[in-house]
């Protein structure tokens, strides 16, 4: 036998006891599904997982609200007990996160689209109600604001909403929203601050020549204090907006729903933040959100495959399902049913082209 065939065969047999052994040691060292992630995805997991606890014979899963950034980082470190099995993300999974989970050996990944969501604006149920623009939350929030039509970038003067448009009342401006690490915050840059950053002309037209400095106008959020960062608990915005009528707060549509006796949503573009305005795709800030699987894990970490099911189930993810009771916009019958299939074939992302 050559001596390059004899390694071969080594090595083959060294990594297949590997492979064996990480499986064994999953079956005995966790005996319960893992889930890390999104924040706005983190409810309807939840109650999926609830659900799931109570109605079969496996424990309830283990689920924690990281953001999305942080939950894909965790997910893509490695494959075996140690890392988690899914990560809840509210935006679509990065190139640069499919190139990280690659280099650790995690290089079959799910994709489970489950629905839509919308991001709001909103503020204390008390509050006098506002119609904002995408234009306006630009200028009130990015980091530097166009000084004339000239192309001049000045540091962001505005204090108030009536300095950023005179229909506005003359309140201080306060938002609570999301860390960088939050693909809440990813959506919102990329769907309200870019919107609005676009009706300006000269910037709109950097998108072509200078890409780079066109996304640094038009993603930076400003550092001064209008703006705090108040961390992944949607559910501490709400109360500090009680706390506080004159400051906004931004986080997903299913947390207004579920605390529309404490907060309201404004107009946005004159469209209110609906379940039926997002599903027909009329407020001009919704986006899909998703959970990511290591196709690795089915069938070696005890009940993820059964979640898988419960969650692609009509009675969960359905027109008449209880995540659309929390807020969760259902995706259209056909492609709920192209995505359940692709979840029971345990079909992964082509991740040469994602």
């Amino acid at each position: 036998m050559s001596t390059k065939r004899s390694q071969f065969i080594i090595s083959s047999s060294a990594i297949l006891c590997l492979l064996l052994s990480a499986s064994a040691a999953a079956q005995s060292a966790r005996d319960y599904v893992y889930i890390v992630g999104s924040s706005t995805v983190y409810p309807f997991a939840t109650i999926v997982a609830e659900r799931f606890g109570r109605g079969s014979e496996f424990k309830t899963p283990k689920i924690e609200s990281t953001g999305s950034g942080g939950g894909l980082k965790l997910f893509c470190d490695g494959v075996g007990v140690d890392f988690p099995d899914v990560a809840n993300s509210s935006r679509a999974i990065k190139q640069s996160e499919v190139d990280s989970c690659a280099r650790n050996g995690v290089t079959e990944i799910i994709e489970v689209k489950i629905g839509y969501d919308g991001i709001v604006f909103a503020n204390a149920l008390q509050s006098t109600p506002l119609t904002l623009s995408r234009r306006d939350i630009f200028l009130a929030l990015a980091k530097q604001v166009p000084e004339n039509a000239d192309g001049l970038l000045i540091d962001n003067p505005f204090v108030t909403w009536a300095d950023v448009n005179p229909a506005l009342p003359a309140t201080k401006i306060e938002v609570l929203g999301p860390p960088p690490t939050s693909g809440t915050r990813d959506a919102f840059v990329e769907l309200v601050m870019e919107g609005g950053c676009k009706t300006v002309p000269w910037i709109k037209a950097l998108k072509n020549s200078d890409s780079n400095s066109y996304k640094a106008i038009c993603h930076t959020i400003r550092e001064d204090g209008a703006f705090v960062e108040a961390g992944e608990n949607d559910n501490l915005i709400v109360q500090k907006l009680q706390a506080n009528p004159s400051a906004f707060g931004i986080f997903g549509f299913s947390f207004l729903d579920q605390n529309k006796e404490k907060v309201k949503g404004a107009e946005i573009d004159g469209v209110a933040p609906t379940f039926d305005a997002i599903a027909d795709g009329d407020y001009p800030v919704s986006r899909p959100l998703f959970f990511y699987v290591k196709k690795a894990h089915v069938d070696v970490i005890p009940g993820l495959r059964g979640f898988l099911r419960e969650f692609t189930s009509e009675r969960a993810w359905g027109e008449e399902g209880y995540l659309a009771d929390r807020g969760l916009i259902p995706m259209p019958d056909n492609e709920r049913a192209v995505v359940a299939s692709n979840v029971r074939e345990l079909k992964p992302l082509s991740l040469a082209s994602h």
